[in-house]
């Protein structure tokens, strides 16, 4: 799997949303300022060369579908993110959030609660 770009990514969040949908649709998702068709619609083929995305023809009219699931995409996202940022380190990870993004105690027992019962079902 690959990173996908913030046009690609906006693309995909509205398709895992709407499941399906013709490039009309997509455009109608998005917020103002509205690109033009033909760049969405660039970006769904790259979308498909990739991998991410198929669809089915139905006359001249092409409907696109995710062939990635938002919850595996989310899998790759994240590891990255620990791979690159935090060294694959979880210790790391809830370091920074305590202290660059101010996580306060109630969060902090979410954490942990949530580590236990996880810790628990092993």
């Amino acid at each position: 799997m690959r990173e996908l770009t913030k046009a690609e990514e906006q693309v995909m969040l509205i398709l895992w949303e709407l499941k399906e949908a013709i490039v009309k649709e997509v455009i109608d998702k998005m917020e103002p300022p509205k690109p033009a068709y033909n760049t969405v619609s660039t970006v769904i083929r790259v979308l498909e060369n990739k991998g991410f995305v198929d669809h089915k023809a139905i006359g001249n009219t092409h409907i696109y579908f995710p062939t990635i699931s938002e919850a595996q995409y989310k899998h790759f996202a994240f590891d990255k993110v620990m791979n690159n940022y935090f060294e694959n380190s979880y210790e790391s990870l809830v370091s920074f959030l305590v202290n660059e993004k101010k996580m306060d105690m109630a969060q902090l027992d979410e954490i942990i609660a949530l580590a236990e019962q996880l810790k628990n079902k092993k």
